[in-house]
């Protein structure tokens, strides 16, 4: 920290601020008493840039330093031992724009030695600090392979974590001599598991929220691309070279996993409302339209004023659609990609997928049994036991045993 030459203190810290409420941080005896309070919840953490305004004074002495008579601000990165510990503890508990005074002991300043000939040994300092800003940095990997620092916060609360999810990205990659290796203004697309330019862009998307921009310093063992063809990073870059990426996450959407196999994708484009979702012997009432590979329709249902209306788990529709739609919410709207495995015999060849536009309008849940009166009871057991005989006749034994099953829990 800098030193300008002594200059007189206006006022004793003790009669400027005693009337303040004063507080302790930790056990050390560091006290902090707060002049303007922050305008967020929000503090700094561990390995944080700052930007800070400070004056400073020997308890009981003379004012030596200030940022405001300089007219420049004074910037470290948090916890990294740049100040005196005392400073820095302190500064992790301040909110933007906060000030405070701080008073700080001889064991978290400069000791029994001082810092002659401004700090005689065995000094307490007197802060007023006021927190302006601070850059949040991050090690992504634990080893400072990537580093992220977020230049503009995004917005709300969620990220892509799921790896099939798709993100739409902006970036810039320059080498330690300011060269630049590549850069995508337009914006790139592709999903997270399969990666793109190389893998330290996934890891840092993976932690942002949309419209969030970040800085990364990345280790050339974290440039390197796994993946093929001209978005790939590999021996152009210098051994034991870092990598600067600037990043902004434009937009993403949720990819599901719908079977856990892969071979039933659903792209979330619409979010639906509220939680609940059509389970099996729903009505629902949904709009769709299927498509080959070439974009060829080959099947389409229903409308927004006139709603296709199945029940889900009856065999109605593709087995892979209809296992999508049992994961959607009132209002959706999503991308149902789906494999040979589910497709309809013959419609297309065995290594194609079918994909499906499709809208959940509304659905309704069978009533449950223990809001039944006993006539309706009666009733649904006979619809169970002739549903259950209808697919057992047909040689489909596991969902016969299924229907089955819900007549016995009617009883």
């Amino acid at each position: 920290m800098a030193l300008s030459f002594p200059k007189p203190f206006l006022k004793s810290t003790e009669t400027e601020f005693s009337g303040l409420m004063e507080t302790q941080i930790g056990t050390q005896g560091l006290k902090k008493q707060i002049l303007k309070r922050g305008t967020s919840w929000k503090t700094p953490c561990v390995g944080d840039e700052v930007q800070v305004h400070y004056s400073v004074c020997v308890q009981d002495g003379a004012y030596f330093d200030s940022t405001r008579d300089r007219g420049t601000s004074f910037g470290f990165k948090l916890g990294q031992c740049e100040v005196i510990k005392g400073l820095d503890e302190a500064i992790a508990t301040m909110k933007k724009g906060e000030r405070a005074i701080f008073t700080v002991p001889p064991s978290l300043a400069y000791g029994e030695f001082g810092s002659p000939p401004l700090i005689p040994p065995n000094s307490t300092l007197v802060f007023d600090v006021e927190m302006l800003s601070w850059n949040t940095i991050r090690d992504l990997t634990g080893d400072g392979g990537i580093l992220k620092k977020i230049v503009r916060e995004g917005e709300g609360w969620a990220t892509p974590n799921n790896d099939a999810d798709e993100v739409l990205i902006k970036y810039n990659v320059r080498l330690e001599n300011g060269t630049v290796f590549s850069e995508s203004d337009k914006g790139v697309t592709f999903c997270l598991n399969d990666g793109h330019l190389c893998p330290a862009l996934s890891t840092a998307v993976k932690t942002m929220r949309k419209g969030e921009k970040a800085e990364l310093l990345v280790k050339s063992s974290y440039g390197r691309q796994i993946g093929n063809g001209d978005t790939r990073i590999d021996d152009d870059i210098p051994s034991n070279s870092k990598l600067m990426i600037h990043v902004e996450l434009v937009s993403w959407r949720s990819v599901i996993d719908v079977t856990r196999d892969k071979k039933v994708l659903k792209k979330i484009l619409k979010v639906g409302e509220g939680f609940d979702r059509p389970n099996e012997g729903s009505l629902a009432k949904v709009t769709y339209i299927g498509k080959l590979q070439d974009g060829s329709v080959f099947e389409r249902k229903g409308s927004n004023e006139e709603p296709f209306e199945y029940i889900c788990f009856e065999e109605q529709i593709n087995e892979g659609l209809d296992r999508a739609i049992m994961t959607m919410r009132k209002g959706e709207k999503a991308t149902v990609i789906i494999s040979s495995d589910y497709e309809a015999a013959g419609m297309v060849s065995a290594d194609s997928v079918l994909l499906y536009e499709v809208e959940l309008i509304d659905f309704t849940k069978e009533k449950p049994f223990w809001k039944m009166d006993t006539q309706e009871k009666i009733e649904a057991c006979e619809r169970k036991k002739h549903e259950g005989n209808a697919l057992f006749k047909a040689g489909k034994v596991c969902r016969a045993s299924k229907k089955y099953e819900k007549e016995f829990y009617l009883l």
